[in-house]
């Protein structure tokens, strides 16, 4: 949010810096993410001067060029001008050697000393356009014969210098939406710094506010109450609707507005003025005299102001005429509600919308304004008829005309303040101090919240509808804490702590361990946002029922917390790619969502009917080096997955051996794959991603995916001890059979087998070799498998180890029809 300084300072009495200002708006809350200096003219029209034309007379060598001399107070110059129109005895504009021009189109320029057709040029007069004041660039600008050669132009065109503030408004302060509600902060910060001074804050004076005649005939209907509590307006005949001042323009460029005429312009300002929106609407086009604020049926078209057709869900709140809608309450107007260049007879209104409406309707639709950003984050209902009042005498002011009817001000619920019980007991607590309780009271009155009982002890105080974020005790706390001075609370001498136990295992640590281990091998972690598009599950992996929907989304692509990490994690490999990098390693832990078939008795540690899991993910694609002239590059495949996986599991101390292993075809994301199952729990799921997910993401390379259930894994992590054991003094011996098996065997088979042989000695099987050929069958393959033999105790003899091979290659034979070749 843009505030401006100059405006800032209409509503307070200060002459502090913008620099110090920001610093006392940040340490209050309202944090300033960025200060900068404007111009009402770009350049500010720095170094021009008015200078008076002594002579013109043609260039000798140019029949377009003119040589004049010009007087700009200090010296006389001599100038060649192009333009058709300069002429002996002008007061114009003259750009001098080394000044820099800001154009109304183009880039700027650097006015140097040149000659031109053999003749010198030390300067350059300027057309309207060439000093960013217009369009026209007809010929120079040619001013009144009073002006003064050697006055400085931004002091004749009275150029306005500004800061822009700006501010990073937190959801929450919507009470600091607008000039007077950042001022309001900010006297409140200046008296309480400054404690004794007057005060402060000076808002605009309506006390001029009368009904001219009462002419106008107007009815206003609210037939939905609870949507909109409140809906004023009045009539105001006889404006005329053309360019604003320079300085209402001059307030709208400064916050970023661009200005469109001087009604809109008013209705703008006052909107950034006081945080009360408002629409004008043409008079002459409310069909039968009508303003009914109700909810138009499902499906009615409705055009905004950009031509554009929206079909209304039947929530949306519209403000019509006897005949159609004219506009969309306190979001935007309709194609026909506004004022044109012919309109004299203007309709004001100023309402109050409920805040769950406004934004269900904006989130929708999509549309985000001005006008929706502070009703749905709370308007002041109080504010509503001020602001009118302002609107209208402004109106009068610029643009004419008379107030034709009384303020039209329909308020059937009035809405009336909170009342907090204020202890001073809680202050002290939650602050860590004990603040005056002058200084307290003080503090309170100068942000509007009033005192209406006073004890020893605790006030009961009354809350002004605008700070809607203030409901509670602590919330007075935060208010006072926030003008009294973070930094004013010392820190105390001692240090007081809890000794409290850690829960095992530590979640934290285990993660850690493995994303460091996981980054050490070359993968990067990621992070999505736990909320995705609704899109992604319209798919028959996933039944609707148990998708977690948001009841007011932010986007369409934020609609439903995520069933799986599986679609950022795609999302990110295709944002990479689309910047040519396709050779990635990532990994991200995080939590998915479900709605839960079976209702469970509610616990104290999760939300009745809902289940989130922690899940880890891991994505490989591309090559497994970057390409180098010492070695070819290498695609990832499915089994540089599982290593990396397996690898992670075993440092968790996993018991992968124990868990069983099925191969996947064509299921759910994968194309072909692997389950590990482990006490009837998945434990993971990994293998190729399946061309339908490519070519959802526009992928053009193999993707290789992987899904760990992590609250299973800390589950397991202390079921079985790591046990540490000395070097061994004697040597492994290694002993490899060639196997001849069928093609569906696995080698987790061969490998499980040989384990529950010899669990003594077997310290590892490992295979490496696979031979496929027709010579030796169809339907078979060969394995060539080494085994890893070890005794802790002494060297064992080859009689012992021919004993362990034999029985080894006995039950192979046995259990798989396996053949030694």
């Amino acid at each position: 949010m843009n505030i401006s300084y100059n405006w800032l300072r209409e509503y307070i009495n200060t002459h502090s810096s913008p620099q110090q200002i920001a610093e006392w708006l940040t340490a209050c809350g309202l944090e300033v993410e960025g200060l900068e200096k404007t111009e009402s003219v770009k350049g500010g029209l720095s170094g021009m001067l008015i200078g008076e034309v002594l002579t013109c007379g043609k260039h000798p060598d140019a029949d377009r060029l003119s040589l004049t001399t010009v007087d700009i107070g200090n010296e006389v110059v001599p100038i060649v001008c192009g333009a058709p129109n300069v002429a002996k005895g002008q007061k114009v504009v003259v750009a001098p050697v080394g000044t820099t021009l800001y154009p109304t189109s183009g880039e700027s320029f650097q006015i140097k000393k040149v000659k031109i057709r053999g003749q010198e040029s030390m300067g350059m007069i300027c057309a309207e356009d060439e000093l960013g004041l217009g369009d026209s660039h007809e010929g120079i600008m040619v001013l009144d014969q009073n002006a003064i050669p050697g006055t400085p132009a931004a002091d004749y065109f009275k150029v306005e210098t500004d800061w822009r503030i700006e501010i990073g408004l937190t959801p929450n302060r919507i009470d600091a939406a607008s000039h007077l509600g950042v001022a309001r902060d900010l006297a409140a910060v200046i008296s309480h710094l400054k404690a004794g001074s007057e005060p402060l804050l000076q808002k605009p004076d309506i006390s001029s506010f009368k009904v001219d005649e009462k002419s106008s005939d107007i009815e206003i209907i609210i037939e939905d109450p609870d949507a909109c509590p409140r809906y004023a307006g009045l009539c105001i005949a006889g404006v005329k609707v053309e360019d604003s001042p320079d300085w209402l323009k001059n307030r709208l460029r400064t916050i970023g507005l661009k200005p469109i005429n001087n009604i809109v312009d008013i209705t703008n300002f006052v909107l950034h003025e006081t945080g009360q929106p408002l629409h004008a609407f043409d008079y002459d086009k409310i069909t039968g005299n009508k303003v009914i604020v109700k909810k138009s049926p499902k499906g009615t078209p409705f055009f905004t102001l950009d031509e554009e057709e929206l079909e209304l869900t039947g929530e949306d709140l519209m403000i019509c005429n006897t005949k159609d809608p004219m506009c969309m309450g306190g979001i935007l107007g309709g194609i026909h509600s506004g004022v044109t260049e012919s309109t004299t007879h203007i309709f004001l209104e100023s309402a109050y919308f409920s805040p769950a409406n406004i934004r269900r309707s904006s989130k929708h639709h999509a549309i985000n304004t001005d006008a929706s950003f502070r009703f749905e984050r709370g308007a002041d209902p109080q504010m509503t008829l001020f602001a009118l009042k302002r609107a209208a005498l402004l109106i009068k002011k610029i643009a004419g005309g008379k107030i034709t009817s009384e303020v039209l001000d329909e308020y059937p619920g009035p809405i009336n303040p909170a009342q907090v019980n204020f202890r001073y007991e809680t202050a002290d607590n939650l602050i860590g101090k004990t603040i005056e309780r002058d200084v307290i009271k003080n503090i309170l009155t100068s942000l509007e919240i009033k005192i209406k009982e006073e004890a020893e002890d605790n006030l009961i105080l009354e809350i002004p509808p605008f700070k809607v974020d203030v409901t509670r005790e602590a919330d007075v706390v935060e208010e006072i804490l926030r003008i009294y001075g973070y930094n004013n609370v010392e820190l105390p001498e001692r240090l007081h702590s809890s000794i409290v136990s850690t829960p095992k295992p530590d979640k934290e640590k285990l993660q850690n361990i493995a994303s460091d281990l996981l980054s050490s091998r070359g993968f990067v972690e990621i992070m999505n946002n736990s909320l995705t598009k609704a899109a992604y599950y319209n798919d028959d992996l996933f039944d609707e029922q148990s998708i977690v929907k948001i009841l007011n989304p932010l986007s369409q692509d934020l609609g439903v917390m995520r069933r799986t990490l599986f679609f950022g994690g795609m999302e990110t490999l295709a944002w990479n790619q689309n910047r040519k990098i396709h050779d990635l390693k990532v990994y991200e832990f995080g939590n998915v969502y479900e709605k839960e078939k079976v209702k469970e008795k509610p616990r104290t540690d999760k939300l009745p009917g809902y289940h989130e899991q922690r899940v880890l993910d891991i994505f490989m694609t591309g090559h497994l080096q970057p390409e180098s002239w010492k070695q070819p590059q290498k695609p990832v495949s499915l089994f540089d997955l599982k290593a990396e996986a397996t690898h992670l599991l075993k440092r968790m101390n996993i018991p992968l051996e124990d868990a069983d292993m099925e191969e996947l075809q064509a299921e759910g994301f994968l194309e072909t794959g692997l389950r590990y199952m482990l006490k009837n729990q998945l434990l993971m799921e990994l293998g190729e991603v399946s061309r339908k997910y490519l070519k959802l993401f526009d992928l053009k390379q193999e993707v290789f995916y992987a899904t760990i259930n992590w609250e299973f894994v800390l589950q397991l992590i202390d079921q079985k001890p790591i046990v540490f054991k000395e070097i061994p003094r004697f040597p492994e011996v290694r002993r490899d059979l060639a196997l001849l098996i069928a093609k569906d065997v696995r080698f987790a088979q061969i490998e499980k087998l040989a384990y529950a042989t010899e669990r003594k000695l077997l310290r590892n099987v490992r295979l490496f070799d696979i031979y496929l050929d027709e010579k030796i069958g169809k339907d078979v393959k060969s394995y060539a498998v080494s085994f890893t033999l070890q005794d802790e105790t002494k060297t064992l003899t080859d009689k012992e180890i021919d004993k362990v091979m034999d029985k080894i290659a006995s039950t192979l034979k046995k259990e798989l029809n396996a053949t030694i070749r």
